[in-house]
């Protein structure tokens, strides 16, 4: 689906006050108040355009009754969501056209950028930002949307960015959260995790290809309204900054300083931690689907890990209700180590109890892995191998043990308890 977001900028008045343009064309051509049909309950009949308004928003749409008020409490609700997480509430109404059948529209009733975004199936978001300084003394943002994939909701996030904070952020960055915040389900609060809730050809897309890297990603000249493709990508990468724990304090203060033009890049915020980003990125680019939970997902790298022996066992307690968690054992290939286990989990909220043995089915054994660092100085990781409740196993690899509860990677919230392991050689 295609989008766009073009700017430029003209300075007025001795460069006290300017203008930032995120369409170089002025705004004509607005609809006023359409005539229903008679009979406008009737999806299947065609509607001329009307108008619908909330606290914060002013539609302009053909869609039925029923469904542009729908429209509304959707856009009404996910702005909720996002003024909370970037901490700034709306200042100005929105202004959308939301078109589900262009022959409804009377010519001229849309912008011809607005008309040709909806046409070839997408969006685009028109803003026009008055300064004074560094200071917004005037802003409006006007949406052209298809009806269809959640363009409403995409392009709003752009009209709240621009009439907020004066910009959306480059590329990367703006398209990303736009779908974060079209795909946001529940308003955030401190703590509070965000699972993953997208379409399903997102997660069906990104598990057949080939994965993008993250230099590919955020420091490309990729343009907004590229591909669809390109925006699959940016959204997995915002939503993994945003919701691992491991990363998701840094990526609120970076969003805040691109919005507010301050110096602020992705390199200069996770530089410093480009290995573990890049390996947690392409790890839920594997394991993700609808219901991951980064949060539950996260990789523990502060433990410290040690090397076995004979007479020092390493104790470890795993949760049923998270992903590889740390043993705190260093285990080197081919060396076998006994162990044993103690207490009970569930995978899921109506299961049986079961040991690290798990269930006849397999769910709820103990697994392992080992994380490795290559020649490359990049992790990597072992086959995964079965442990159960008690026993030996032979390493696969040399690195670091890590251990979890078995069960689907987007299945693990409703997962209880935990069992204690001790480990020796």
């Amino acid at each position: 689906m295609e989008r766009i977001n073009i700017f430029n900028r003209s300075i007025i008045a001795g460069a006290l006050v300017f203008v930032l343009f995120f369409m170089s064309d002025s705004v004509s051509g607005l609809y006023a108040q359409g005539k229903r049909s008679k009979n406008a309950n009737d999806a299947s009949e065609q509607l001329s355009p009307a108008d619908y308004r909330s606290k914060n928003f002013l539609i302009h749409t053909d869609l039925p009754p029923a469904e542009a008020r729908d429209l509304l409490e959707r856009l009404e609700k996910m702005l909720v969501i996002i003024s909370t997480y970037w901490g700034s509430p709306n200042r100005r109404v929105i202004e959308c056209y939301v078109v589900k059948d262009l022959a409804n529209w009377p010519p001229g009733s849309l912008h011809p950028a607005g008309l040709r975004s909806v046409a070839s199936g997408g969006g685009v978001t028109m803003s026009q930002t008055t300064y004074r300084g560094r200071q917004i003394i005037a802003a409006k943002s006007i949406v052209y949307a298809t009806s269809s994939r959640g363009t409403p909701q995409h392009e709003a996030v752009h009209a709240y960015c621009a009439q907020n904070f004066g910009r959306t952020g480059p590329v990367w960055y703006s398209e990303g959260m736009a779908e974060m915040g079209n795909n946001w389900k529940v308003v955030p609060k401190k703590g509070q995790p965000l699972s993953v809730s997208c379409e399903r050809y997102v997660i069906d897309y990104i598990k057949r290809s080939e994965p993008k890297s993250l230099n590919e990603i955020v420091n490309s000249r990729e343009t907004t309204g590229d591909s669809w493709q390109n925006y699959c990508w940016r959204w997995a990468l915002c939503h993994l900054l945003a919701t691992n724990p491991n990363y998701a304090a840094r990526f609120r203060p970076l969003g805040l300083g691109l919005l507010m033009n301050k110096p602020a890049s992705f390199n200069q915020t996770y530089g410093s931690m480009a290995r573990e980003i890049s390996f947690e990125y392409l790890f839920f680019l594997k394991h993700f689907d609808q219901g991951y939970r980064c949060d539950l997902c996260q990789w523990d790298w502060k433990t410290k890990f040690r090397k076995l022996n004979s007479t020092r066992t390493l104790i470890s307690k795993i949760e049923a209700n998270e992903g590889w968690q740390a043993s705190r054992a260093l285990v080197e290939a081919g060396t076998e180590y006994q162990f044993s286990t103690d207490g009970e989990w569930k995978t899921s909220s109506d299961a049986e109890s079961v040991t690290a043995k798990g269930s006849d089915e397999g769910l709820g054994t103990l697994v392992g892995v080992v994380l490795i660092e290559n020649e490359d100085n990049e992790y990597e990781l072992s086959e995964e191998f079965e442990l159960g409740e008690s026993g030996r196993f032979q390493a696969p690899a040399s690195g670091k043990l890590f251990l979890r509860c078995r069960d689907d990677w987007h299945e693990l919230a409703d997962n209880s308890g935990k069992v204690t392991v001790k480990i020796t050689e």
